[in-house]
């Protein structure tokens, strides 16, 4: 845990911008992930042009677009208490559109063919077992390392279960843009209009969570380890949470390749109530962080850094757009501003707080907590009209 609360140092300032050093290695980096991406994303369309045709990959692509509206907003609307910094939300959805797409379709397609090679029975004995055994693991394995390289790498951007549930399913969302748009040109160059549409409403519009679903799992078990002390549940929960969603993906395909009835009836009674109960999960754990960010701020309040009306107004997302209605009503579009910086701010700083409950607290970790408390003092300076200290 950090030291005593009340001491406020005079001469620490908020740091406003990094070093030209570390600018200029996050431009580098940055620049090195855009270029990769960028050749994926042009290989990958030079294959749905040679594959499908400009037509079809453009008319799959606005459809595919669909449930992006659908299933984006949620996992936005789940991260808003502490929201993820714009850019690794960018880069895992292009990880999953791109890297992870890409890297699954060539190993399925190797897999098939060696299985197909392996066995004399009917190929679509060897299309039914890819689909069912090889691609659960694939797929999930190409989308979860993206959220075990940000719990591992980036651990300052990753508080928890909400943390690994976002990241996760915006991955996954974007592994089914792309599987989308491949699914939707077949089925026009294949069906036309009318095959286009029953495709569009099976993937889009009757199971555009079910990628995401998947691969939450393997989120939530990241997201326990990231806030576990002991070694077996930081060992093990990531390892069970890949587990369920392979299973759960594999099962979702088992009623794919089953088609008819079958399909029906696992639908109905498996993937509908497995969706309610992730919609369930989902606001519980959007409640649950309200109730933690109150509990690590409430120290604050006690030796005056807050008050207990900010905490209770901190917890609270009715309470807290409440707040942004009134510092805009009293500072106009500067004192709203302020108060959604005071607000991540206050949600950063008690994160941080629950990090440090878990582990020793650095000199790193004590600096970054007095700067979040002095831009706390500065932003409600802001939104009241008073001048910033």
């Amino acid at each position: 845990m950090s030291g005593d609360l009340s001491t406020r140092p005079p001469d620490l300032r908020v740091r406003r911008n990094p070093t030209a050093r570390g600018a200029l290695r996050g431009w580098v980096l940055t620049g090195i992930a855009g270029l990769g991406f960028l050749i994926v994303a042009l290989v990958v369309a030079a294959y749905f042009d040679a594959a499908f045709g400009v037509q079809a990959s453009l008319l799959a692509l606005a459809a595919a677009v669909v449930p992006l509206g659908i299933v984006i907003p949620t996992f936005l609307w789940l991260d808003r208490f502490e929201s993820e910094p714009n850019r690794l939300l960018v880069g895992a959805f292009l990880w999953g559109a791109l890297v992870a797409a890409v890297v699954s379709a060539l190993l399925n397609t190797t897999a098939m063919s060696l299985i197909e090679a392996m066995s004399t029975a009917d190929p679509d004995a060897a299309l039914t077992t890819t689909a069912v055994v090889v691609a659960p693991f694939v797929e999930e394995a190409a989308k979860g390392v993206l959220v075990l390289f940000v719990w591992w790498f980036l651990h300052h951007e990753f508080d928890g279960i909400t943390d690994g549930m976002v990241y996760a399913g915006i991955c996954a969302a974007g592994f089914a843009f792309t599987e989308n748009i491949q699914y939707l040109a077949q089925a026009w160059t294949e069906g036309g209009s009318e095959l286009l549409t029953g495709t569009f409403i099976a993937r889009c519009l009757f199971s555009p969570f079910a990628h995401p679903m998947f691969t939450v799992l393997t989120g939530i078990g990241i997201g326990i380890a990231a806030t576990s002390r002991s070694w077996m549940p930081r060992l093990l929960a990531p390892v069970a949470g890949f587990l369920l969603a392979v299973l759960s993906h594999g099962l979702w395909n088992l009623a794919a390749v089953t088609g008819g009835e079958g399909m029906v009836v696992i639908y109905l009674f498996v993937q509908v109530p497995i969706f309610l109960a992730f919609l369930a999960f989902v606001a519980w754990v959007r409640r649950t962080e309200g109730h933690l960010i109150g509990q690590f701020l409430r120290p604050y309040a006690d030796v005056g850094w807050l008050s207990p009306a900010e905490v209770a107004m901190l917890s609270s997302m009715p309470h807290r757009r409440e707040a942004r209605a009134w510092a805009r009503a009293n500072t106009g579009r500067e004192g709203l501003k302020a108060m959604r910086a005071f607000q991540d701010a206050a949600s950063e700083l008690a994160l941080l707080r629950r990090r440090m409950s878990h582990r020793a607290a650095d000199a790193h970790a004590i600096e970054q907590e007095h700067e979040l408390l002095l831009a706390l003092r500065d932003r409600r300076a802001e939104f009241v009209g008073l001048p910033a200290s």
